[in-house]
């Protein structure tokens, strides 16, 4: 079954005025804090994982730390909409089975209102609601929101769990290569994740990201 990140993107929804600090996640700020690099040949994106996710923030930190996404693709890309990965069988010379793969479980969804689909959050993917009615996430597959004023029709249906505060600019070039057939890029855009903890008040001061702790 193809894992997906939406099933449709309508021209007519109206999309409310999106910037990072207007998340107000009032996110619990730890003393450290994981720091999460996705390398790139376009750049690298840096992210944060939201505590009020701890699932899929301690299953992301895990298979990153096993090396599970380093030589995966963003096998999906969709300019003003998404950019997808996380398949692991998208490392192969086999186009059509991306999008289908995984570690062999999913994660309970944990849909919180104040996290919101703007540009550069991090998004679980799954199966669509007629075989998923719990809305269950992939255990590995994810997506980052390419679009200035974000996608919240997906609010509530797919959950967020983290946010790209340096690198914006990175998924934009993702988003305007190349594509074939289902979105695939016709040059595999590779990617090589790492976490790295650090002290909070560090990656506040480091990337300027106070607003993604609820800070002004």
């Amino acid at each position: 079954m193809r894992i997906i990140a939406v099933l449709c993107l309508l021209a007519s929804w109206v999309f409310p005025m999106s910037g990072f600090a207007q998340t107000k996640n009032k996110n619990t700020i730890p003393k450290e804090d994981f720091v999460v690099t996705i390398k790139t040949a376009q750049g690298d994106m840096i992210l944060l994982l939201y505590n009020q996710t701890p699932k899929h923030k301690a299953n992301f930190v895990k298979l990153a730390q096993e090396g599970y996404y380093n030589g995966t693709t963003f096998h999906r890309v969709i300019k003003d909409f998404m950019i997808q990965g996380g398949d692991p069988n998208s490392k192969d010379s086999i186009p059509y089975n991306d999008g289908q793969g995984g570690p062999g479980y999913t994660v309970d969804a944990e849909f919180i209102p104040t996290l919101k689909h703007i540009k550069g959050a991090l998004a679980a993917a799954r199966t669509s609601d007629q075989v998923n009615p719990k809305k269950a996430s992939s255990g590995s597959q994810f997506y980052i929101v390419h679009n200035d004023k974000g996608t919240p029709f997906l609010d509530g249906n797919y959950t967020v769990y983290g946010q790209v505060i340096k690198g914006l600019e990175v998924i934009d070039k993702i988003a305007n290569v190349e594509k074939g057939v289902g979105d695939r890029p016709i040059q595999d855009v590779r990617m090589n994740v790492s976490v790295q903890k650090m002290k909070t008040k560090k990656i506040i001061k480091t990337y300027g990201c106070g607003a993604f702790y609820g800070l002004k």
